[in-house]
Order: structure tokens, then C-alpha cells, then sequence
């Protein structure tokens, strides 16, 4: 009996043991894949942001040129496959199918390839996909991780968007609350030791927080205006998510995928050309309207461009996914909630005189869209205080993210996650 007990425990140990060593190498690819794809999306977005600064002409040349660029690797590198998003990692954890090792080059060439040549979404869901994608194929390796296969599916999750956002609790919370739902100690031991590992990545790369801001303080007297903000980035949200999927379901019945490339690149084209700050990832037009935001005064013309912005963001985001473009709707809540948090800053301080922070605004806007959009909330919260590196607004961060969810789920209950065309049939 005791011999027994003891092969069990010696077997226990071993499985442990391998456990460990399999988390700290996703941990560790995961990372470097998400660091990369995130220094090269930088530095090549700023070239080409700067290029058609001077030669409009590029407007027009570069979103054509990119999604053409991305269908024929598709059609003649990836196995004709389209790339789904975080849709692909669902299907990979609730039933038998694995995540092709294919899926990890795809999504970063295809990512890259779409924010730098002007697709309005981000890196994150290609990040999300391809990490996942690492944790897949760790999980085919050996026996021992066969009953695994979520928890390491998540840990290279974790480890990707602790390497985006430098916040190993939202990397956890991510995995939790949008991908895995429940907890085993095999998914802590995991996604610890993957962000940890991540995290440490990080440190000795010396990373910056992506948005430098100081917030010094907030005021209770704002906290009906933070309600307001976080009921109007609930509608925000559902207007972003019911966009990509109508655009989506309008541009799948298009047959001939050059009619969508070249539908898809005139509304980008035009779009771009007239607001500039739609370009790729749209991190340049924050970080611009952080830096101005104190001393911005509210013109009739600049509330029409921010609400003018408001509204086509979601629509060419859309038009970027729907037309072979790569990403998902990270990168776009953020920039909607920061256009919006300012905006209504803005409007209190320039006609109802309340003197509120538009910093704070678009911190909270940030997280409440976000939050709203992929309804989790807590991710939501660590992601956004992770880019600030500042947690002076946890709490009214806290109550809004909460506020946006619920007013989003109250008017439609689904995310571009969780649609499915079956749940309305």
C-alpha cells in the first residue's frame, strides 16, 4: 500500500515537475513573440504614419497594398486558411481541434502586416491567437500535458498580453475571464509561472509604460460624470461590436475577395485621409491628445472631429477585419474610450463648468470601453492601470468598468467572442 502511495506521489511530482519546466519555456516564447511583434509594429507604424504625413498619395497605396499583400500569403503560405481571432483559441479549448503551428506565423505577419500599412485595429488579438497558439503545440508534445491543454493554451495567452501591457495580473485575468472561465491549480501554477517569466522579460528589457501620463488625484464630486462616462461607453461598445459584425456578415457575402480588398481599401483610404489619427493602432493620436488634452479648449469644430471620429472608428475597424485584415477589438476600445472620456470632459468643463480632470476621463474611458467590449472588466482594469503604470484610479476605474459591462450586456448581450449566428436563429 505504501508502494503504491509512493509511485503515486514519485508520478505526481514528475508530472508536476514537467509542468513547471513546460510553463516557463511558453512563458518565455510567449513573451519574446508579443515584445517583438510589438517593437516591430512600433518602429515600422511611425515610418510609414510619417510617410504619409508627407505623401498623401500613400493613403491610398498602402491599405491596398497590405490586405493584397496579406491574402496572397494566406492563399499560398498559410494553407488558405482565413485567420478567425480569439474565435480560434474558443475552438481549440471546447473541443478536440488544436491550434495549427502555422496559426503562429500567420497571426504575426498578418498583425504586423495590417496595423503598419494604416488597418485600424491592433496586435493584440494576433498576439492573443499566436501565443495561444505556442501552448497549443506544447500541450501535443507529451502525454503528461494531454489533460492540460486550457491551462497551457492560457498560460501562453497570459504571458502574450503581460508582454503587451506590462501587467502580469490582467495577463492572469485575460486567460480567466475571457478564454479559460474556471480555475484549476494546474491554470495558476501554469499562467503564474508564464507571466512571471513574461514579466521578468520585461524588466530586463527596461520597457516603458506605453502611455506616459500623471494623474495626481480624483474628486468625489465627478463620480456622477464617471457614471455617465461608463453608461456611454456601454453604447460605445455595443455599437463597436455590432459593427464588425454586420460589416463582417455584409462583406461574407461578397464572393470574389479582391471585390473585398478593394471595397475595404477605398473606405480605409478615405477614411485615413480625412482623420489621420484612425492610422493602425491610433496609440500616436492618444498619446497626441494626452499631451494636449489640459489645454484643449472645445471648439464646435473639434467636438464634430472627436464625435465624427467616434463614430468611424468602429466602421473602419469592420472594414479592416471584414476585408482580410488582421486584429480585433483591443487596440480600437481603447481608442474609442480615450476619444470619448475626453469628449465628455471636455463638454462638462466647457459648458456645465465642473472642472473635471480629461486625463482621468480618459484613463476611465479606456478601461470602461474596453471592459465593456470583451466583457471582463477585471482585465480591463490591471491592462489599463499596467499602460499608465499608475493605480490612482483604481477604484473609480473600478466602478465604471463595472457600469460600461452592465449597460452593455442590458442592450446586447454578446461580444464579437461570443456571437455566434446560431444563438439568434
Amino acid at each position: 500500500m505504501n508502494k503504491t502511495a509512493q509511485i503515486k506521489k514519485n508520478h505526481q511530482f514528475i508530472k508536476f515537475r514537467k509542468l513547471v519546466i513546460v510553463s516557463i519555456l511558453i512563458g518565455f516564447l510567449s513573451a519574446f513573440l508579443g515584445i517583438s511583434l510589438k517593437k516591430i509594429t512600433e518602429y515600422y507604424e511611425e515610418i510609414f504614419f510619417h510617410e504619409v504625413s508627407v505623401h498623401p498619395v500613400f493613403y491610398i497605396i498602402f491599405p491596398v497594398f497590405g490586405l493584397s499583400v496579406i491574402y496572397f500569403l494566406r492563399q499560398y503560405l498559410f494553407k488558405k486558411k482565413e485567420n478567425k481571432g480569439i474565435k480560434e483559441v474558443f475552438e481549440s479549448t471546447q473541443t478536440k481541434k488544436n491550434l495549427p503551428s502555422y496559426k503562429i506565423p500567420s497571426h504575426f505577419i498578418n498583425g504586423l502586416l495590417t496595423v503598419i500599412f494604416g488597418g485600424s485595429t491592433g496586435i493584440e488579438v494576433s498576439t492573443v491567437v499566436a501565443t495561444a497558439t505556442i501552448g497549443s503545440v506544447a500541450h501535443e508534445k507529451e502525454n503528461v500535458f494531454r489533460q492540460y491543454k486550457t491551462e497551457l493554451i492560457c498560460a501562453g495567452v497570459a504571458a502574450g498580453v503581460t508582454a503587451l501591457f506590462s501587467s502580469p495580473i490582467a495577463g492572469i485575468l485575460f486567460a480567466f475571464e475571457v478564454i479559460s472561465r474556471k480555475v484549476t491549480r494546474a491554470f495558476i501554477i501554469s499562467n503564474v509561472i508564464a507571466v512571471s517569466i513574461a514579466f521578468g522579460l520585461l524588466t530586463i528589457l527596461k520597457e516603458e509604460p506605453l502611455f506616459a501620463v500623471s494623474v495626481t488625484t480624483w474628486h468625489l464630486k465627478a463620480i456622477p460624470y464617471f457614471i455617465l462616462l461608463g453608461i456611454l461607453a456601454g453604447m460605445n461598445s455595443v455599437y463597436l461590436t455590432k459593427c464588425v459584425l454586420f460589416i463582417k456578415s455584409q462583406f461574407g457575402k461578397i464572393d470574389t475577395h479582391y471585390y473585398k480588398i478593394i471595397i475595404g481599401s477605398a473606405v480605409l483610404s478615405i477614411s485615413l485621409f480625412f482623420f489621420p489619427q484612425l492610422y493602425g493602432e491610433g496609440y500616436h493620436a492618444i498619446k497626441g491628445i494626452f499631451g494636449s488634452s489640459s489645454q484643449l479648449p472645445l471648439t464646435i469644430t473639434l467636438a464634430l472631429t472627436f464625435i465624427a471620429i467616434l463614430i468611424l472608428k468602429p466602421i473602419v475597424t469592420s472594414i479592416t477585419l471584414a476585408s482580410g485584415g488582421d486584429g480585433g477589438v483591443f487596440a480600437p476600445s481603447l481608442f474609442i474610450g480615450a476619444f470619448l472620456g475626453l469628449l465628455l470632459a471636455s463638454i462638462l468643463n466647457s459648458f456645465f463648468h465642473v472642472n473635471v480632470i480629461p486625463v482621468n476621463f480618459m484613463i476611465i474611458g479606456m478601461a470602461a470601453v474596453l471592459s465593456a467590449s470583451i466583457h471582463a472588466p477585471f482585465t480591463a482594469i490591471f491592462l489599463v492601470c499596467g499602460l499608465t503604470n499608475d493605480y490612482t484610479l483604481f477604484l473609480p476605474i473600478l466602478a465604471v468598468c463595472l457600469i460600461s459591462k452592465y449597460t452593455a450586456k442590458t442592450i446586447y448581450p454578446y461580444t464579437v467572442y461570443s456571437y455566434a449566428p446560431s444563438l439568434t436563429k
